[in-house]
């Protein structure tokens, strides 16, 4: 082995790091891998297709029309294009607005609508092929997620956003490996990449659709850092490990005795346990909505909603949010565990409809109020301990003739473990692409990203997805 790949002069996690991105070949992917990989790309560009409708998002394009640099990069259903790092600030902002993206468990984020969009808006300005895109793709992945699992779960408790700061760290290394940075050059783009990390979860509290665009502004900074290595500008070298680096200044503590280990050769692919959401609200309600959903016959029977929440989950979406129960917009209902339970229990699902819907002023939240504010929520910390990376959910429902009905839920539909069914996750794409694409256009993208062929152009790919009159 030679010592080209690795850096000089700094600690062990940052030379294992570069060292990942440097020497991952396409090769390397192992089947498990490829089949995330796919999942991730339907689920991720159906998002940015169908989450570009929303008022939010419609909001972004405005400002980024304005603000725009040419280029040969697409902007997702529209036939607007611009330079590399516009068009995946405005394609990550789409597939992260509207809490139905894909989530990496363990580390509490959301990689897709970071690595997806930074990999094919690079890939259509270099004209690289898709086996190059989804190198890079993994690459990104890998790091945006391992750097996570060792920053989980204080990085989320202590009020940061993950996807907000991780992102970063994600997007410079897809763009450093499209852009066949040696390894120096990849370390400064990490290490720059650290000064843009940002973004607390504040939004799940008091509201505020700047939430919808973290992935966009986290991933436009990690292109924008390996940009400025590119430029010679250079950073620290101990930027995760440093006494001022990532985790001492954001955690209070070091990444962990052995954390290089992460990325030692041989270790699993992170890729390969994507999730994917089947409710269209934070991750942290999931197992809930699972929970209850079979109670919502007899909810005309029910006394007594209890559901026991870990800390960190109720940072999110439970009691510590100051709307929890009187929500005032969407971001409220999204992040709040009694009114998505309310949801459940009325019947009225917790998918896509349910939430446009609200937005359009089409649902009477005064019953769903009054449901939800019969659902105590209590913190037990012996539930964080005891299934550490799980959403798990702890459920007791008591009736009115005094009988109670205990239900556990360890992992909740769309994990790894209990994957959503292939016939749901097509329903998911074509609900989310038909009214901006046609349901041709759509059927005709899905094919193109189940067979995903790694000889295929990045810029054939995105050409997929801007509705055939706009072309």
């Amino acid at each position: 082995m030679t010592t080209s790949t690795i850096p000089a002069h700094c600690p062990p996690l940052e030379q294992a790091l570069v060292r990942f991105v440097q020497e991952l070949k396409y090769e390397d992917i192992t089947p498990e891998a490829h089949a995330g990989v796919n999942r991730l790309m339907r689920d991720q560009l159906a998002l940015q297709v169908g989450i570009s409708q929303m008022p939010w998002s419609q909001q972004l394009l405005n400002y980024a029309t304005a603000q725009q640099r040419p280029g040969k990069s697409r902007v997702s259903a529209s036939p607007l294009t611009m330079s590399a790092l516009d068009a995946a600030f405005v394609n990550g902002s789409y597939g992260h607005g509207f809490e139905y993206d894909d989530a990496h468990g363990p580390s509490y984020s959301h990689p897709g609508s970071c690595v997806i969009p930074a990999a094919l808006a690079i890939g259509e300005e270099l004209g690289s092929t898709l086996e190059e895109v989804v190198t890079a793709m993994v690459a990104g992945y890998e790091v945006y997620t391992r750097i996570g699992l060792l920053a989980s779960p204080e990085l989320l408790q202590r009020g940061y956003h993950p996807h907000g700061t991780l992102s970063n760290f994600g997007a410079a290394a897809v763009a450093a490996k499209l852009r066949g940075f040696d390894a120096e050059t990849t370390l400064h783009a990490l290490a720059i990449a650290l000064s843009h990390v940002s973004g607390t979860t504040e939004y799940s509290s008091t509201g505020g659709s700047i939430k919808r665009i973290h992935a966009g502004i986290g991933t436009r900074n990690g292109m924008a850092a390996v940009d400025m290595a590119r430029a010679g500008i250079t950073g620290p070298r101990a930027f995760l490990s440093g006494n001022k680096g990532f985790f001492k200044t954001f955690l209070q503590r070091g990444a962990g005795d052995g954390a290089e280990q992460r990325f030692a050769p041989g270790r699993p692919f992170q890729m390969a346990t994507v999730w994917l959401k089947a409710y269209c609200a934070c991750y942290c309600t999931h197992a809930y909505i699972d929970a209850l959903r079979p109670f919502a016959a007899r909810r005309a029977q029910i006394a007594d909603v209890h559901l026991k929440i870990t800390p960190h989950f109720n940072v999110i979406v439970g009691t510590a949010n100051a709307n929890a129960y009187t929500p005032q917009n969407i971001e409220h209902v999204q992040f709040s565990l009694p009114i998505q339970a309310a949801f459940t229990l009325l019947g009225l699902g917790n998918g896509y409809a349910i939430h446009r819907d609200y937005l359009a002023g089409k649902v009477d939240m005064a019953p769903v109020i009054a449901m939800a504010r019969g659902i105590r929520i209590t913190e037990e910390p012996q539930l964080e301990k005891q299934y550490p990376g799980k959403f798990v959910a702890d459920v007791t429902v008591t009736f009115k003739d005094g009988t109670n009905e205990h239900v556990f839920v360890a992992d909740p539909i769309g994990t790894d473990t209990n994957p959503m069914p292939e016939a749901e996750q097509d329903a998911k794409f074509m609900e989310l692409t038909t009214d901006a694409l046609g349901a041709g256009r759509a059927r005709t993208l899905l094919a193109a990203l189940r067979a995903m062929d790694p000889k295929m152009r990045a810029a054939d790919l995105t050409a997929l997805c801007v509705p055939p009159n706009n072309r």
